[in-house]
């Protein structure tokens, strides 16, 4: 099994935990690898009903096992468990719960609190560039960081399961959950959402080309957000009135190879590799961030001039100005933009980050492969 930055402190926390990702990110994996004393897998549909016609029944598996670590997997499925949890931990402070969920917006929608003060939140996403000792393969940027598919032996299994991935989960498990009412509307939104990844978001245009309305759209993007398929990013607020910046959002998928499965494409043919390569590297950006509990926000900025960046980025209480290229062939004008912002932003450290292996300086800017790109930033 791949160590994964989150499993040390999980468990070396006094505090429980509830730790949200996407379904195949490795959240049961890591709970098993602590070897809880009791698990309650919610994903399993007789143990579900069980729990859902008692809320009970945890409290008296808990006293008849004298458990101490306690493991509830899927907790979304039902949100009312999480008020006997804060009972129990409220009562015993020899009880350390770990929960896990794929489903932020469950457990909302259920009325759960989240059990703050109780239980540290933790966000899991796919594997990262650090948790591999850096090590990247020009197939990542087709199969993607999902530990199951990446440890996948054969090519072909690699893309049936992501081919799967994409229309049982985000197609099946969605509708099933309840999320979406209008699931013809839902699903072609799922057609067309690819073709935005990396590009400003126009919500009217997306909405005609799916042929939903603009308050579908908008509702569908958090979706996405809620289980954690995707993130919109903004324009810097500060950043916004100082340079006049374009306020449209950029979207990204949690993992590039759930951005190809969805489009049942698994090529590096060159109008894609760009769009591949961006994509990889804000899930790494925003994953390794998370994984490490690192405050980041990470941003668009373009400004109407046409002064443009892959991204800003606040982490922790530094400023990076990041551009990405697929390939380590660096020409002046890669590096026009952030050199115009360079001479007005001389706190921030500014990069390209390129997916090829030679280290460059140009004109001030060090120009890196990924991973030691975000080893510079302690990620």
């Amino acid at each position: 099994m791949i160590d994964r930055i989150l499993s040390r402190a999980v468990g070396n926390s006094k505090k429980s935990a509830l730790l949200l990702g996407p379904r195949q990110t490795g959240k049961s994996t890591l709970v098993k690898s602590l070897k809880p004393d009791l698990s309650i897998n919610l994903a399993d549909e007789i143990i579900y009903l069980n729990h859902a016609q008692d809320f009970s029944l945890l409290r008296s598996l808990i006293e008849r096992s004298h458990a101490k670590r306690i493991f509830i997997d899927e907790v979304q499925r039902i949100p009312e468990l999480l008020n006997t949890v804060q009972a129990l931990i409220d009562e015993s402070s020899g009880l350390k719960f770990y929960l896990t969920g794929s489903s932020a917006r469950k457990l909302k929608k259920g009325g759960a609190n989240l059990l703050p003060g109780r239980v540290i939140n933790y966000s899991m996403g796919p594997l990262t560039l650090k948790e591999l000792n850096y090590s990247f393969k020009k197939e990542d940027l087709i199969y993607g960081y999902l530990p199951g598919i990446y440890n996948s032996e054969t090519i072909k299994e690699k893309s049936d399961l992501l081919s799967s991935y994409s229309s049982s989960y985000l197609k099946e498990e969605i509708k099933a959950e309840s999320l979406v009412r209008d699931v013809p509307s839902f699903a072609r939104f799922l057609e067309v959402i690819p073709q935005s990844v990396t590009f400003f978001i126009d919500y009217s245009k997306l909405a005609k080309s799916a042929k939903v309305s603009r308050h579908q759209i908008s509702r569908f993007f958090e979706i996405f957000e809620d289980t954690m398929i995707g993130t919109r990013i903004f324009s810097d607020p500060l950043m916004t009135e100082k340079y006049d910046l374009i306020k449209h959002p950029q979207f990204y998928f949690f993992d590039v190879g759930v951005y190809n499965g969805l489009q049942n494409s698994f090529d590096l043919s060159p109008e894609r590799l760009g769009i591949l390569c961006e994509q990889t590297a804000f899930q790494q950006l925003f994953h390794t961030a998370h994984a490490l509990q690192k405050n980041i926000q990470i941003s668009t900025f373009r400004t109407r001039g046409g002064v443009e960046i892959d991204f800003w980025v606040k982490l922790e209480s530094k400023d990076y100005a990041i551009e990405v290229k697929a390939t380590d062939k660096i020409i002046d004008d890669d590096l026009r933009h952030l050199a115009l912002l360079k001479k007005q932003e001389p706190q921030a450290q500014f990069y390209l980050f390129h997916f090829g292996k030679a280290e460059v300086k140009k004109g001030g800017i060090w120009c890196l492969p990924i991973g030691t790109g975000l080893k510079e930033m302690g990620l």
